[in-house]
This record gives C-alpha cells, sequence and structure tokens, in this order.
C-alpha cells in the first residue's frame, strides 16, 4: 500500500524549513513500524484465531477449506460450508444447535464409502479394482475421514466399509477414536470383506447396548442394532423420568440384479422390523425414536419404501424438503450412480416416532408382499382373468388350493429358490388371503382381497400417511382407556446430501469419493405423548 511507504521531505518552497535529520529518522520509524509492522501483527492474531475457530475451539459456525483436492475443492466446494438449515441451525464445538433457540440437535451421517475391492479402475478391464493400489484406497479414506470429521456428526453409519484390510480398520478406529467416537464394525458373512461401521460419539451419546443381526441369506447382508441413551439431557425442564434414548441401525440391502429379488430385500427389512419389535419388548423398554440408515438400494418407487412407510417411518431428506411420496417428486434427487451407469436415489436416513401409530407388522409384510406377487404377475403380461386362472394352475373348479398357490409363487421365482418366501411365510400370506378361512380362495376373495385391489390399498395408505407430521399426537381406534406416556420424540430440521449437484437429480462427472453420495440429517428433540404401544 502506498500509505506504507514513506518518502523523505522535499526541500521544495512548500517546505523551507527542515527538520533536524534526528528527528526524520526518528519519524520514518516510527511510521514503518505503524503502518508495516502492526498490520503484519494484526494480520497474524486474525489468523491464529481463524485456525482456533477451525479446529472446534468455539462456539462460532466454521468454515473448513481443504488442500488443492479436485475431488473436494472443486466437485465438492459446497462442502466448505457448513451444513445449511434455512438459517436455523449452527455447528458448535459441541455439534448443531438451533440458531434460534440453542436448543441441542441429533445428527447424523451416512455414507457409503464404496469398498476398494469393489472400486473399479479401469472400465475396459474390471478385474482392475483400488484394492490393488495402497495409495489410491488409503488416500481416498483419508480424505473421506476428514469430511466425517469435520462434519463431526453425533451418529455416523458407514456401509461397504472394508473391514478385511487391517489397515484401513486401523486408520479409522485411530481416527474417529481419537476425535471422540466409539466405534463399531461388523463383517458381512461368508467372507464377503465389506461391512459395516457405526460410530457414536460419546460427547453425545454413551452406548447401553449393540446388537449384530446377521441375515444368513443370499447376500451375505448384516445389519448392527445400537441402543443409546443421550450423555446430556435433551431439556433441563423435560420430565425426568422421560427416557431421552434413540434405537439406532445401520444396514446395506441386497442390490436387485433381478425383480425376483425384491423378495428378499422386503425379507432384510421385515427381519429388522421384527428385531427392534423383539428387542424393545424383550427389555421391557419405553417408547423411543428410531433412527434406520443405510443404503437401501431401492427408489422412493420401491416395496421397501412403501413398507417402511407403512410402519411409520418418513424419509429425513424428503421431510426436510417437502417431497411428497409421488411419482413427480421420486427423482428429484440422486445419491448414488450403479455400476450400470444408472442414476437413483438409494440412501436413506429413515425416522419412526414412537408417537407414529402404524399396522401390525405382519399385516404390513402381507400387503407388501401381494404387491411384489402382483408385480410378477404383471410382469408375465397377465390380466386379472388370466392371473387366476394361472394361480388356479390345473384345478378346474372356480377356486384357488393352498397348493396351486404355492406352486404358482414357484413360478414367478418367488419360492423354491434359496432367496425365496419361507414356508411360514407363504402360510401367513395365505391366511390373509383366505378370508373366510375355508381353505381355499374362490374367485370373489382373489378380485377382492388378492390381486386387484391390493395396489390401490396400499397407495391410499401411502397418500394418507406420508403428510402427517412429525409432532402429531397418535389416536388409536378403541383407545379411550388407553394410558398416555410422555416419551421423547425427534423433529426433521435438516437434512442435505453432498456432493450437492446431486439434490438437483445430477451426477458429477468428476466426483469420485465414492459412488454415493453423503446424506446428513438434523434432528432436535421434540417431547410427545403418546399411547402405550411396542414398534
Amino acid at each position: 500500500m502506498n500509505q506504507g511507504i514513506v518518502h523523505p521531505p522535499s526541500n521544495s518552497v512548500h517546505n523551507p524549513r527542515p527538520r533536524p535529520k534526528s528527528n526524520l529518522i526518528k519519524t520514518t520509524l516510527f511510521k514503518t513500524f505503524i503502518f508495516c509492522f502492526i498490520p503484519f501483527i494484526i494480520s497474524a492474531y486474525l489468523l491464529a484465531h481463524l485456525n482456533n475457530n477451525q479446529s472446534g475451539k468455539n462456539s462460532e459456525m466454521v468454515i473448513l477449506k481443504f488442500h488443492n483436492d479436485p475431488d473436494i475443492a472443486n466437485v465438492d466446494s459446497s462442502e466448505n460450508e457448513s451444513v445449511p438449515s434455512k438459517g436455523t441451525i449452527l455447528r458448535t464445538k459441541t455439534g448443531y444447535v438451533s440458531s434460534t433457540m440453542g436448543e441441542p440437535c441429533v445428527s447424523c451421517t451416512t455414507f457409503n464409502i464404496l469398498a476398494p475391492i469393489y472400486k473399479r479402475l479401469d472400465q475396459q478391464n474390471q478385474s482392475v479394482r483400488e484394492s490393488d493400489f495402497k495409495a489410491f484406497w488409503l488416500a481416498r479414506n483419508e480424505r473421506i475421514v476428514d469430511w466425517l470429521l469435520y462434519e463431526r456428526s453425533s451418529i455416523i453409519c458407514l456401509q461397504e466399509f472394508w473391514v478385511g484390510n487391517e489397515e484401513l480398520v486401523h486408520m479409522y478406529e485411530e481416527r474417529l477414536g481419537g476425535a471422540g467416537y466409539d466405534t463399531f464394525k461388523l463383517a458381512r458373512t461368508n467372507n464377503r470383506g465389506d461391512g459395516l461401521l457405526t460410530a457414536i460419539h460419546k460427547e453425545y451419546f454413551r452406548v447401553l447396548n449393540h446388537r449384530e443381526l446377521l441375515f444368513n441369506d443370499f447376500g451375505d447382508r448384516v445389519a448392527q442394532l445400537l441402543h443409546v441413551q443421550s450423555v446430556v439431557p435433551f431439556s433441563q425442564n423435560w420430565n425426568d423420568s422421560v427416557e431421552q434414548e434413540i434405537l439406532i441401525v445401520n444396514t446395506h440391502l441386497l442390490f436387485p440384479h433381478d425383480s425376483s429379488l425384491s423378495i428378499v430385500r422386503l425379507h432384510q427389512v421385515y427381519q429388522i422390523l421384527q428385531y427392534l419389535e423383539t428387542y424393545q419388548e424383550e427389555n421391557k423398554l419405553s417408547q423411543m425414536p428410531v433412527i434406520l440408515c443405510g443404503d437401501w438400494n431401492g427408489s422412493k418407487r420401491g416395496h421397501v419404501y412403501k413398507f417402511l412407510r407403512s410402519q411409520g417411518f418418513v424419509s429425513s431428506y424428503d421431510i426436510a424438503h417437502e417431497y411428497t411420496d409421488s411419482d413427480a417428486d421420486a427423482h428429484k434427487w440422486v445419491s448414488h450412480r450403479n455400476h450400470r451407469g444408472n442414476i437413483c436415489g438409494v440412501d436413506f436416513i429413515w425416522l419412526h416416532n414412537p408417537n407414529k401409530s402404524q399396522k401390525p407388522l405382519k399385516i404390513s409384510w402381507a400387503e407388501a408382499a401381494f404387491g411384489i406377487i402382483k408385480y410378477q404377475l404383471q410382469k408375465a403380461s397377465l390380466a386379472e382373468n388370466d392371473a387366476f386362472s394361472f394361480l388356479r394352475a390345473d384345478n378346474n373348479g372356480n377356486y384357488i388350493t393352498y397348493s396351486a398357490f404355492c406352486k404358482a409363487l414357484r413360478q414367478v421365482n418367488l419360492t423354491g429358490l434359496s432367496h425365496g418366501l419361507s414356508f411360514q411365510e407363504i402360510k401367513d400370506l395365505w391366511v390373509q388371503a383366505d378370508i373366510d378361512g375355508n381353505g381355499v380362495l374362490d374367485y370373489e376373495e382373489f378380485k377382492n382381497q388378492t390381486v386387484s385391489n391390493w395396489l390401490a390399498l396400499m397407495q391410499r395408505i401411502w397418500n394418507s400417511t406420508w403428510s402427517e407430521h412429525m409432532d402429531e399426537d397418535c389416536t388409536l381406534e378403541d383407545s379411550d382407556n388407553s394410558i398416555e406416556d410422555e416419551a421423547i420424540g425427534l423433529a426433521v430440521k435438516n437434512a442435505v446430501l453432498f456432493p450437492r449437484e446431486v439434490e438437483k437429480g445430477i451426477w458429477p462427472e468428476n466426483y469420485s469419493l465414492s459412488d454415493h453420495a453423503r446424506l446428513t440429517a438434523v434432528f432436535s428433540p421434540v417431547r410427545l405423548q403418546c399411547s402405550r404401544q411396542s414398534l
């Protein structure tokens, strides 16, 4: 700056009386100190203060800038900002809080990090995988951990975690552990090489219990259940007897290589919900929120999505962005580009509050399974009358027998395979369909209950439940004598996908951190009044 340069005074007419030389030197040194050194000292102080902010040592919103990494600096440039929240959420050294009320928030991140054993480096030679090159997979996973530590979510759920590599496992456990997280890993069955990792920050939650769920099915899939309790009360004004606890599930469902595998994915979710129900009953737990995280390998148009919606779960991202369950909103965001080059939204953070009423689990399961049966019959280009004849098989009467029903399910690849419906599940479906219990299905039962109206029935369920508010009290039929309890619930404050292009349904070509986007949701606790009921 020109003001920092001191010129010696001239002997012009405007300065007829030059000052003594000693005074001139003193003045020059003083001005040099003022204009040069003071700004330097101030800049150094401000830089130190900014670094202090970035290390999380104060409670102001922080902005973090990484090195010149093309995956981050260019494609993911929006990640240099804290999670946007319509002006209501600030990230602090202790997580997320409301900028208006100062209320604590629970943040959750789910991310399929693409195991190096699956990451293809050469499209012409599919056998070349990232796992063969340590420098590649280590650098990419170091960047992933950088982002996870920057976001500092209360809960982190990772899928395709390379449990088979001790060095990578050690790196994650050391860095996350050093940042205050308790970590839990679970390998897929049959030595698949990858699995799950769930991390819980000790400043927010203490882990009361940790369970492992092995499906032992066609896809060797697994799930983790963590029962956690808030370290700091959500609110000092709330009843101390209210359990401030949450159930968390992390999973990765089977990839639908063909439509016959839809029943496997549906069954995996059914097992998770059964396990949650059993866990709460066996441990005599009061009602509490449930968060389901993971890669569901299915979109909003699929059977799994509708099944979870029928059980009172909501997609946190869709709630935050006010998206409906309609087909019009089904493709407004994406989170994955699969190995076939298709982009779709498959990563979800599901939330179930204790005041959400739902049908009995077996009934919802039967409706979802019949939906898949209907889809398979339609895929075979069978109209209603033809479908009845197909299910009737060789029987000449105007009815369907149980044996014919089983035979038809085998023909559409829903039974008879290692991943098909079990004997008990087929029996349960038959009981649901056989309304009068006479052991056969006549045409009217078939027409009214089994095929034609199942889709319409499910649509009514989805349309009537998607827009219910998170803080509504449930009202159950014939519950005049029910006992109401106070419970803790969670309200969706915000949810964000990274890289941000995917929120517009676009997959950025130069994004290579994973083949999935990272999803982070922020919740705030709410107090609920609801009737006693199990999940």
